[in-house]
This record gives structure tokens, sequence and C-alpha cells, in this order.
């Protein structure tokens, strides 16, 4: 190369010379600056061939130039270059599987893209890159053509015609080796398919790559470990492929070893619990046949525990010893606790709305304290269950120079709090809805729960405002009140002809009593009238004129909550309990109690959650102190979204004894038994499903009446029948989706009952916007 660059130069250039000055020719785009930095000789400097020829070497290397000339004129040194096109555009075509932003990107990043310099070796380069990334895929024919033309001078236009081909299909796979288990059992393992079903083929992946091969390779390795055969060993993967690339001949190669069961079971190295506690962990035992994901899982319970006593950095390890020829392996558990660490700053991000404060509190994890694994778990399960975040994550972060401290962090994405009450919003069992009003879970930010505002609907009008505060203390307890006046009209509602009005004041208080339960304890006060009319009910009618149109009592409230679900909103995975007893004092002027139990089990059924059992049931029972009848206006009512959903709200019950020109209604019942089954999925092509819940559902539920209500004399005979009749439950099987939108939560169904009574009110299709869940 340094002979070719110097041919042309003066036969002077042979001789040393000192260089007085520098000249560069022949540059259009590239600067002279970029010439001086790359060529690495300056005036003054005395050179000879040897030197020059470096020289040269190191500005052609800069890619720049397609031919340089070195030429002498007196003392000055003159560089003659000719510079190399840019690229004015790049085409790319024919490509499917991979996204053009996501080609253009690669393709940068290898210095291929419109503004820079076109050097031919990238482009043959990322010819054969992007076969191989086509060939990864089982895309053997796959065909990278590229071409360049010229635009004008010193520019060109790249084209990449890309033919992707057809993914290579598995024609046969073959397994050598195997005594103990048959082909088709360890073919059952694969992922990978091979002669698909004639009808039902298309279900079949039966198409190839590399990466869903060592999926397959290490599942087929899972299976014999799993299954005691410690030595097992996959001596050779052969794939080959038709010669017209369209079929794939896979052969696995084999060496199964023995089966082994466990031998003694021992520990080394620094334990920091009991040897007892930490037997007590495993879920392994000697005389079983060994198996690896047991073995795993057994080291990462005893990591775990290491983790709760703030070892975070702890490493075990199950180191199995097969004994030649036994049919048996030990197992050496070792254990490396390692020093105890310590958490040095907590730290929050994504929480642009929400108060740092508000999230700091809810750590069971606290800064200065020993890490411990199970309790920055804990404090971000505590994060979720709030409702005012769409996801938590939470990263530790060793502390550089400080090996025995580390930092947490915690990620979160907020979202709408769940309980948004729009202005504007529609229910089939209330009609639209309007008025200016605020129901927030996260006021401002600060965790405070306000609820303030007007609102109207054909069956209501109400004015409130309620402030809890969860935080009132230090401790966790919270402390809330709340003032109301409210309108009902039942009449438009299809629950009965009567109509209601209330106004009010109360107070609660709620109390921590573990990490997951806790105690609420309310008082208010209550002023209600009940008017009726023409059509109103013959048990109504009766009620009001025995015991007054008016009522003042004074509520107390208990409850306790256990909440154990893995989010506040749309839950995925565990539990929830809820005890509440309610009642109106001696000297209200109605005396009674209500007693009311809900519980929810949410079975997650794949790693992800996104698949899940969902069951629920509530039960209610009512009843009034002495003899007077419990005040039908306190009655449970069923049907409905959160009910028995294919029913009409609030219809299901004994029936009342219409008058005049009235209709039959229900008066609800002092008894609730509702229950429901969900099979939750994901919904398809949605990515976020944090935000949208899907799933298949069975409801059941009806109210009774333990004594039925007398009617009006002259207006019988009652249509009521007393007592509990399971066999009056009614079902409803349908499919159900609630969808967390900016404005409140959007929920509807469609539901088919499955045993609906003559008179029943039943709606297939059912929906609320803007409502609480």
């Amino acid at each position: 190369m340094a002979a070719l660059l110097l041919a042309g130069s003066n036969t002077v250039l042979a001789q040393p010379f000192e260089v007085s000055d520098i000249r560069v020719e022949g540059l259009q785009r590239v600067s002279a600056a970029s010439v001086f930095n790359a060529f690495p000789v300056s005036a003054r400097d005395r050179v000879d061939d040897r030197e020059l020829a470096e020289a040269a070497r190191s500005l052609f290397a800069t890619g720049l130039f397609d031919d340089i000339q070195l030429a002498r004129d007196g003392d000055v040194l003159v560089i003659q270059v000719v510079e190399r096109p840019t690229i004015s555009r790049l085409n790319i075509s024919g490509n499917r599987q991979l996204s053009d932003d996501d080609l253009r990107e690669g393709l940068r990043e290898a210095g291929l893209s419109e503004g820079q310099v076109l050097q031919l070796s990238t482009l043959e380069e990322i010819q054969r890159e992007l076969e191989g990334v086509y060939q990864a895929q089982g895309r053997y024919s796959a065909r990278i053509d590229a071409s360049v033309r010229e635009i004008d001078e010193g520019r060109v236009q790249v084209d990449i015609d890309i033919n992707e081909g057809a993914v290579a299909k598995i024609h046969q796979i073959n397994i050598v080796g195997n005594r103990d288990f048959d082909d088709s059992e360890l073919r059952d393992v694969f992922e990978l398919n091979d002669r698909p079903g004639r009808f039902f083929g298309w279900f079949s992946n039966d198409e190839y790559s590399r990466e869903a091969l060592a999926g397959d390779l290490e599942r087929l390795r899972s299976f014999y470990l799993d299954r005691g055969y410690v030595n097992f060993a996959i001596t050779s993967t052969q794939v080959s492929i038709s010669p017209d690339k369209s079929q794939i001949f896979v052969t696995v190669n084999v060496d199964e070893g023995g089966q082994y069961r466990l031998g003694d079971i021992r520990f080394s190295g620094d334990m920091q619990v009991s040897e007892r506690e930490a037997r007590d962990l495993l879920q392994v035992e000697s005389g079983q046949i060994f198996s690896r994901s047991d073995v795993t899982a057994s080291t990462e319970a005893l990591r775990a525990r290491l983790g709760a006593e703030g070892f975070a950095f702890a490493r075990v390890e199950g180191v199995p010893e097969p004994a030649a020829d036994s049919g048996v392996v030990d197992l050496t558990f070792t254990v490396d606790a390692g020093q105890r660490a310590y958490v040095r700053r907590i730290n929050f991000l994504g929480n642009t709305s929400t108060q740092d404060e508000v999230l700091r509190r809810e750590m069971i994890q606290m800064e200065g304290a020993p890490a411990s694994t199970e309790s920055i778990s804990q404090s971000r399960r505590r994060l979720e269950r709030l409702g005012f975040f769409r996801q938590v994550d939470v990263e530790t972060q060793p502390v550089a120079g400080e090996p025995d401290k580390l930092d947490v962090t915690y990620t979160v994405e907020e979202q709408p709090s769940g309980s948004v009450s729009a202005s504007i919003g529609f229910s089939q069992s209330a009609g639209i809805i309007y008025g200016a009003a605020l129901a927030q879970n996260n006021f401002l930010g600060t965790g405070n729960r306000v609820n303030i505002g007007a609102q109207r609907s054909d069956t209501f009008t109400s004015v409130n405002f309620g402030f809890t505060d969860p935080y009132w203390t230090l401790d966790g307890i919270s402390r809330g009140y709340n003032v109301f006046y409210r309108e009902t009209d039942y009449a438009d509602s299809d629950i009965s002809t009567y109509s209601t009005d209330a106004y009010g004041a109360g107070i609660n208080f709620g109390y921590p009593i573990s990490e997951l339960s806790r105690l609420n304890f309310g008082a208010s006060i209550e002023d209600l009238t009940v008017k009726t009319y023409r059509d109103t009910a013959s048990e109504i009618v009766r009620y009001v004129d025995e015991q007054g149109d008016s009522a003042q009592s004074l509520k107390l409230t208990a409850s306790w909550t256990r909440n154990n679900l893995n989010r506040g909103i749309m839950p995925t995975a565990g539990n929830y309990q809820r005890l509440s007893l309610e009642t109106a004092a001696p000297g209200s002027d109605a005396e009674y109690y209500k007693l009311r139990a809900r519980a929810q089990h949410i079975f997650p059924l794949n790693e992800e959650q996104s698949w899940a059992l969902k069951f629920g049931s509530t039960l209610g029972y009512a009843d009034s102190f002495g003899d007077d009848p419990f005040p039908f206006y306190e009655n449970f009512y069923a049907g409905g979204l959160g009910s028995v959903r294919g029913f009409t709200a609030n219809t299901l019950g004994e029936r009342t004894t219409p008058r005049e020109a009235g209709r039959d209604r229900t008066l609800g019942g002092n008894i609730l038994v509702e229950g429901s089954a969900e099979l939750l999925f994901p919904m398809p092509f949605i990515e976020d499903h944090r935000s949208i819940q899907t799933g298949f559902f069975l409801d059941a539920g009806n109210t009774f009446l333990t004594d039925c209500y007398p009617v009006v004399e002259g207006d019988g005979p009652s249509n009521c029948s007393s007592g509990v009749d399971l066999g009056e439950l009614r079902y409803s099987i349908g499919v159900g989706l609630s969808w967390l939108t900016p404005v409140g939560p959007l929920t509807f169904s469609i539901a088919e009952p499955l045993n609906d009574a003559s008179g029943d009110d039943t709606q297939v299709f059912q929906f609320s916007l803007g409502q609480t869940f």
C-alpha cells in the first residue's frame, strides 16, 4: 500500500526532508481539520519514505477517501485526495419480519445511514449479518441484495432489497441414545414439533429457530435432571437442511446415565441459622429421587431466609456428589452468608403527583436497618395495594466502596386512583349522572381520600363532603368524617315505588392490628323521611302507617378487614376478607343491626399472573331489636353489576303486593347470599393488562326475608314466602370487562341468566361509566 501511495509522487520524496508546510488538495465535503487530525505529520517534521507511507495509511484508515497521493512542492508536502461518496438516500424494501425503524437503527450503528460516507466493505458485512439474522429465525432461503447507484458527483443511493423467504419447517426430530424414556415421551418435552397433525397442524410449532431449539434442549436436560439422571448429557446436536432449504432435520444424541436417589444431605459454610431450621426449609429429603428443580427451590428458600436476616448478598449452592456405581447422590448445601447488609438510602422514582411521604410511610424496610429481602418485597406489595400505581418495581444497588451497604429504589407508574367519579357518567340502574363532584383516593398526591360535590340523576340527588386521613397518626390510625344530604326516588330505579330523603353526618377511625389487617369504628347520625305514592306497595304503606314516615338514628359501625391482594385495583392474586357490623343504637326510632361478610380469593394460573381464577362471596344478615319489623329501607338488594350480572340492578328478592295500578317490585331482603367464580384472562392484542381486566364469570345470588312484611288489610293476598330457599338462587354466565380510563372506570358485562323465573327483570348487556368499582 505504501508503494502504491508513493508511486505517483515526485522522486524527490525518496530523500528525507523537513516539511515546511502541508497542503491538501481535492477536498469537497471533508474538512481540512479532519485530514490534519488523522495525518500524523506536521510542519517542521523531518520525514522519510517509511514515515510518509505510515502517515498515508493512517489517513486512509479513516475510511473517508478512495485514493490518497503524496507529492512534494519544494519543502511543501502536498496531499491529494479523492473523497468517497456520501449516502444521500437509503431505501429498504421487502422486509416484514424486521421493522424499518429497527433495520435503520441497526444499519446506523453499523455505519450505514443517510449522510454518512459509503464504505463498500461495511455494506458487504451488513449483507452477511442480515442473512445471519434471518437464518437464526429459520429462514435459510433469505437473500439480501444491496446495490449502489450514483445520484451526482459525490452522492449515491443505496438500495437494500430483502427477500425474507419462508421459515424452514421441522420435518423430523430424532433422539438417539435414550433407553429409559421412549421417543414420543421425550418429544412431548419439546415445544418444537415435527410431523404436525393433518387437520390441526396450524396449531403445531414446527418452524425452526436456533433459540427455540436451544430452549428445548434445556427443557430436555431439566426433564432428566428432575428425574434423578444426575450425569445426563447431550453429547451432540446435528441440524441439517434439505437441498431446497425448506425442511429441517434435527438429531439429538444423549447419554442418559443412571438414575440416582438422594443419600446424605449436608450443610457447609457460614449458616447464620440453625441446621434444624435450614432443614425445615428444604424441599428434598434422603431416599427420594434426585430432582434439580427441588434442589433449586431449596436453595432459593435458604437464600430468602438469610435475606430476611439482612444477608442480602448471601450465596447458596446445592452441590450433588454422585457415588460411582451406587445409584446414590449425596447433596451438600454450601452457604456463604457474607456480611450483613444495611440500607443506606431508599429512593422513589416516577411519583410525579404523589408525594414522597405517602410512599415512605408504607415502607416496612427502614433506612439504616439491616436489609431484609422480605421487608423490601413487602414494602413493594404495600405500595401496590394503595391503588395509586399501575406498576411498582424495586431494585437494590450495592454502594460503591461500602460492601455492607446498599440503596433501594422503588420505581412507580402512577394511574387514576380507581374511585374517580367524573362529573358526567351513565349507569343503567341510575340513568344519566351529572353534576360537580370530586372523589379522589389520592387527593393532590397526599394519600388522603376526599369526596365532595353535588350529583343528580334520574333516581337520586346528593350533596356530600367526606375526608379521610389514612395516617392521622404516625402509627397508621386513620380518621375520617362526612356530611351528606340525599334524595332517592326508587320508583325510577325498578326497586320499588317510594322515595327517601336523608341527611346526616358521621366520623370514623381505623386502627391497624397487623400488616394486613385493620379495625374500623364509626358513628353517625341520620334523619330519614319516607314518601309513598298511589301505587306504592302495600307492605310499605302498612309499615309507614304503623312506624311513621320518618326516623332519626344514631348508627354505630365496626368492621375488620384483611387485605392480601397484590394490587389495589384489578388484582390478579391474593385474598381479601371483610366483616362488618352496623347497628342503630338504642334510642333510635328504628333499632336494628346489619351483619355483612365478604371474601375474595384469586389464584394465579401462570407466572405472569395474566390468567387467574377468582372466587368471591358476600353474605348478609339483618334484623331488628325487639318486636318491631326490620326497616324495609335498610334491606339488602341483589342483581346488576357487582352482584348477579344479567339481572336488572336491585330487582332480585321477594315480590311486593301491588296496589291499584302498581306493579310488583321487590323489597330486597334482610338476608343476602351472593357468590361468583371468574376466569380472568388477558385481552388479546393488548399489551397493558394492568388497566384492562377481562373474565368469564358464573354469578349466583338472591335476597330472602326471614319474616314477610304484613300488607294493608284488604290488599292481600301477599306474594311473599319467608325463609331461605337456596333453590331460589339466580344464576348467570357471561363475560365482563373493566377498563380504567382517564375519566374513570368503565365496567360492562354481557350475561345470560340461567334460571330466570317469571317476573324477573333481565338485562343481557350492562355497563357503568364514571362510577367507582
